[in-house]
């Protein structure tokens, strides 16, 4: 049986699969206070799902006539044959971090003259109409930055670091007792020696500490960016490690196994790993949401997916083209740089949760700020007093009010409408106009974000389909879809636990990068292979498990550019040439055959062409830099069946909008000049016939 259980900021999520093919869904109210509870409530609930399956708990359901039921052995946590964890603690840790709370005390030693490289960033504003906003103050206080004695080039030392100095600069900054201690030199992802020097002083003196050492974690030039990621690498691990250690030993004596931890990047890895470098786990609960939708479109076989998960708390968007998820290698989480692989996410502060409220203005705004887990919307019942999304879909007949949500809550109209009233008053609006406007202006907020990734990339959403998960998300698909002219919508049958069953269907991975500065006579083809392969390996080693697949991705630009285009190596051509040696005109479109490093020519045209296709020029004429390496090995994905014919709604079933269709966690709400079926793996396909949108929903 294959476990994931996925922490957000108002529910949290469990999917538990079986060998039969049965998929058993739970959700309950997090635990912001204390995450690992709202974890084991949501296992035990999965498991007593599956233990006394009904036709409500079950994904049986009442079959089709005819059709003989699923029977699975009741579910044991003894029988959990892996449990995948997504959750926020680093991401709560970061966003909730200020000067007087900080995740832990953080000491930085970086190269003698740099210790302030994280305070002075870059120039660039925090906010471009808000000339006094500061950015993010550094997780390491002024008092605990250390400058080491050294200073490396690319080439190699320029003044080596003295053993004597470096021990007795470690021993000065253990007087100060810090908890973690993050070490970014100059230039060491081309040249680790001194950090190396000074990891190893600090495990001989402060064995009890955290360390973060930016070429292990990062190994990329940018010295900026390095320096901040390792710090905040630093500054959470300790964090994680203590939650980790709790939630170790809460699963064990429940029988579970060791969880293994979502990182940013898609790929699972260990509780130790994760404990050891935090940062790669900033993203964790949305990339299992896009682990999900991948394997629910390669199943619809749609290779091109524009996919929004809609919890209580945010918005995250991202695009599935040609059948694969971009991914990128550096991003800012809550104002901060983290120069990590991670999958390409665009996350808005529009939820279920989101409060609705009123500027100086006098405008109706929707977020940042959610209602969260406690006390939630108004109609939660739980003291809630502020209106919501979830307030005003309730109020406007989208949401069931008679059908309980997780937890065993009861959804109480006549608190949302008290709710909403406060805020319709002063607006000058009724209570249901002020709900659909609140719909509505939550719904522009979402379809920025779409829009940011489609549009604004050159990219027409129009041949796409759009798929809405998280418990609120098929609630303001069909809308989103006709604002974006997109004609046809896939929402899962599990789209309210969609993260939680990617967790579930992942596959374990590790990730290399090395920067390698390679232009000129310096590319060549041995090169190129030699560092490919030295990258490959450490990966493979990092992985310890049989190595499934291989990535490989190159970061490339005209010598003198600021910036990169990511190459992936599975889309470069093979190095043909004709009898004058020169490429033929459609060689960048042709496919590669087997996994052998590409000749530099071909790394050079494919840049070009992709460089033509992004900013509409090419410059044969400037010399094309190989800049950085990047490299995944990736563990074997785990047999998951989604092919049970017993659902809620069986396979064949006919939908004509308007109705709402209640998914075991979420609402489909599906408008007039909406119809379609479901699929053979439960799986609601709507087609869009041009009929107006009622934004009140059924009557």
């Amino acid at each position: 049986m294959l476990l994931g259980v996925d922490v957000g900021g108002t529910f949290t999520d469990a999917v538990l699969a079986v060998e039969s093919g049965a998929v058993y869904t739970a959700k309950v109210p997090s635990t912001p206070g204390e995450q690992s509870r709202g974890v084991l409530e949501a296992v035990r609930a999965v498991l007593a799902k599956a233990e006394t399956p009904s036709a409500e708990s079950s994904p049986a359901g009442t079959p089709p006539a005819g059709t003989p039921p699923v029977t699975a052995p009741p579910a044991r946590a003894q029988d959990v044959e892996r449990f995948a964890h997504g959750m926020t603690v680093a991401t709560n840790a970061l966003l909730e971090f200020s000067e007087a709370h900080p995740p832990t005390r953080t000491a930085l030693i970086a190269t003698d003259g740099f210790t302030d490289i994280v305070e002075l960033g870059r120039q660039a504003r925090a906010h471009l109409y808000r000339l006094c906003q500061p950015h993010p103050a550094p997780l390491a206080p002024a008092e605990l930055r250390f400058g080491a004695p050294e200073r490396m080039t690319p080439e190699g030392p320029l003044r080596t670091l003295d053993p004597a100095r470096a021990r007795a600069l470690v021993e000065e900054l253990a007087r100060h007792g810090p908890q973690a201690v993050a070490v970014a030199l100059l230039h060491s992802y081309a040249h680790p020696e001194h950090e190396r020097l000074l990891g190893e002083l600090l495990a001989e003196l402060l064995p009890d500490i955290h360390v973060s050492l930016s070429h292990e974690l990062v190994g990329t030039f940018r010295e900026y960016e390095r320096a901040a990621t390792t710090e905040v690498d630093a500054a959470l691990s300790p964090l994680l490690a203590s939650y980790l250690r709790r939630l170790r030993a809460d699963a064990h004596a429940l029988g579970l196994p060791a969880p293994a931890i979502m990182q940013s990047s898609g790929g699972l890895l260990d509780a130790e790993g994760a404990a050891a470098h935090a940062a790669l786990t900033v993203l964790s609960g949305p990339a299992g949401g896009v682990r999900g939708a991948l394997l629910l479109a390669e199943l619809a076989g749609e290779p091109n997916v524009l996919c929004f998960d809609m919890g209580g708390t945010s918005c995250d968007v991202c695009l599935i083209e040609h059948g694969r998820v971009a991914e990128t290698a550096a991003g800012v989480v809550a104002g901060r740089p983290l120069a990590l692989a991670m999958l390409d996410i665009h996350t808005v502060g529009a939820g279920g949760g989101s409060i609705a409220w009123r500027d100086p203005g006098g405008a109706l705004r929707v977020g940042p700020h959610s209602a969260g887990a406690y006390p939630g919307p108004a109609c939660y019942g739980r003291g809630g007093k502020l209106p919501t999304v979830t307030d005003a879909n309730l109020l406007l007949g989208r949401l069931p009010a008679a059908s309980p949500l997780a937890g065993g809550l009861r959804l109480d109209p006549h608190a949302a409408e008290r709710a909403i009233a406060t805020l319709a008053e002063p607006l000058g609006l009724t209570t249901p106009r002020c709900a659909e406007g609140i719909v509505q202006v939550a719904e522009a907020e979402m379809l920025r974000a779409l829009r940011a990734m489609t549009v604004e990339r050159g990219i027409d959403p129009r041949s796409f389909a759009l798929m809405p998960f998280g418990g609120a998300g098929p609630l303001h698909a069909a809308a989103l879809a006709r604002a974006l002219g997109m004609r046809r919508i896939l929402c899962p049958r599990a789209s309210g636990v969609l993260c939680a069953l990617g967790l579930a269907a992942a596959a374990p991975r590790r990730d290399a990068a090395r920067t390698v500065m390679l232009a000129g006579d310096s590319l060549t083809p041995e090169r190129l292979a030699h560092e490919r392969a030295a990258l490959l390996e450490r990966a493979r080693a990092d992985l310890r498990a049989p190595t499934a697949q291989v990535l490989v991705r190159y970061d490339l630009r005209y010598r003198g550019q600021s910036f990169e285009l990511t190459l992936a190596e599975e889309d470069l051509p093979p190095h043909h040439a004709n009898e004058d040696g020169e490429q033929p005109d459609n060689h960048h479109l042709m496919p590669r055959a087997g996994p052998q490093p590409p000749h530099p020519d071909a790394l050079r045209e494919s840049f070009a062409h992709a460089h033509l296709q992004r900013y509409g020029y090419r410059d044969d004429g400037l010399e094309v830099e190989l800049v950085t390496i990047r490299a995944s090995a990736l563990g074997a994905n785990p047999t998951l069946s989604l092919t049970s014919a017993h659902t809620e709604l069986p396979p064949g079933t006919a939908i004509d909008g308007p109705t709402i269709c209640s998914l075991p966690e979420s609402t489909l709400f599906v408008p007039p000049g909406w119809s379609g079926e479901v699929d053979t793996h439960g799986t609601l396909r709507l087609h869009d016939h041009g009929a107006p949108l009622d934004s009140g929903g059924p009557q």
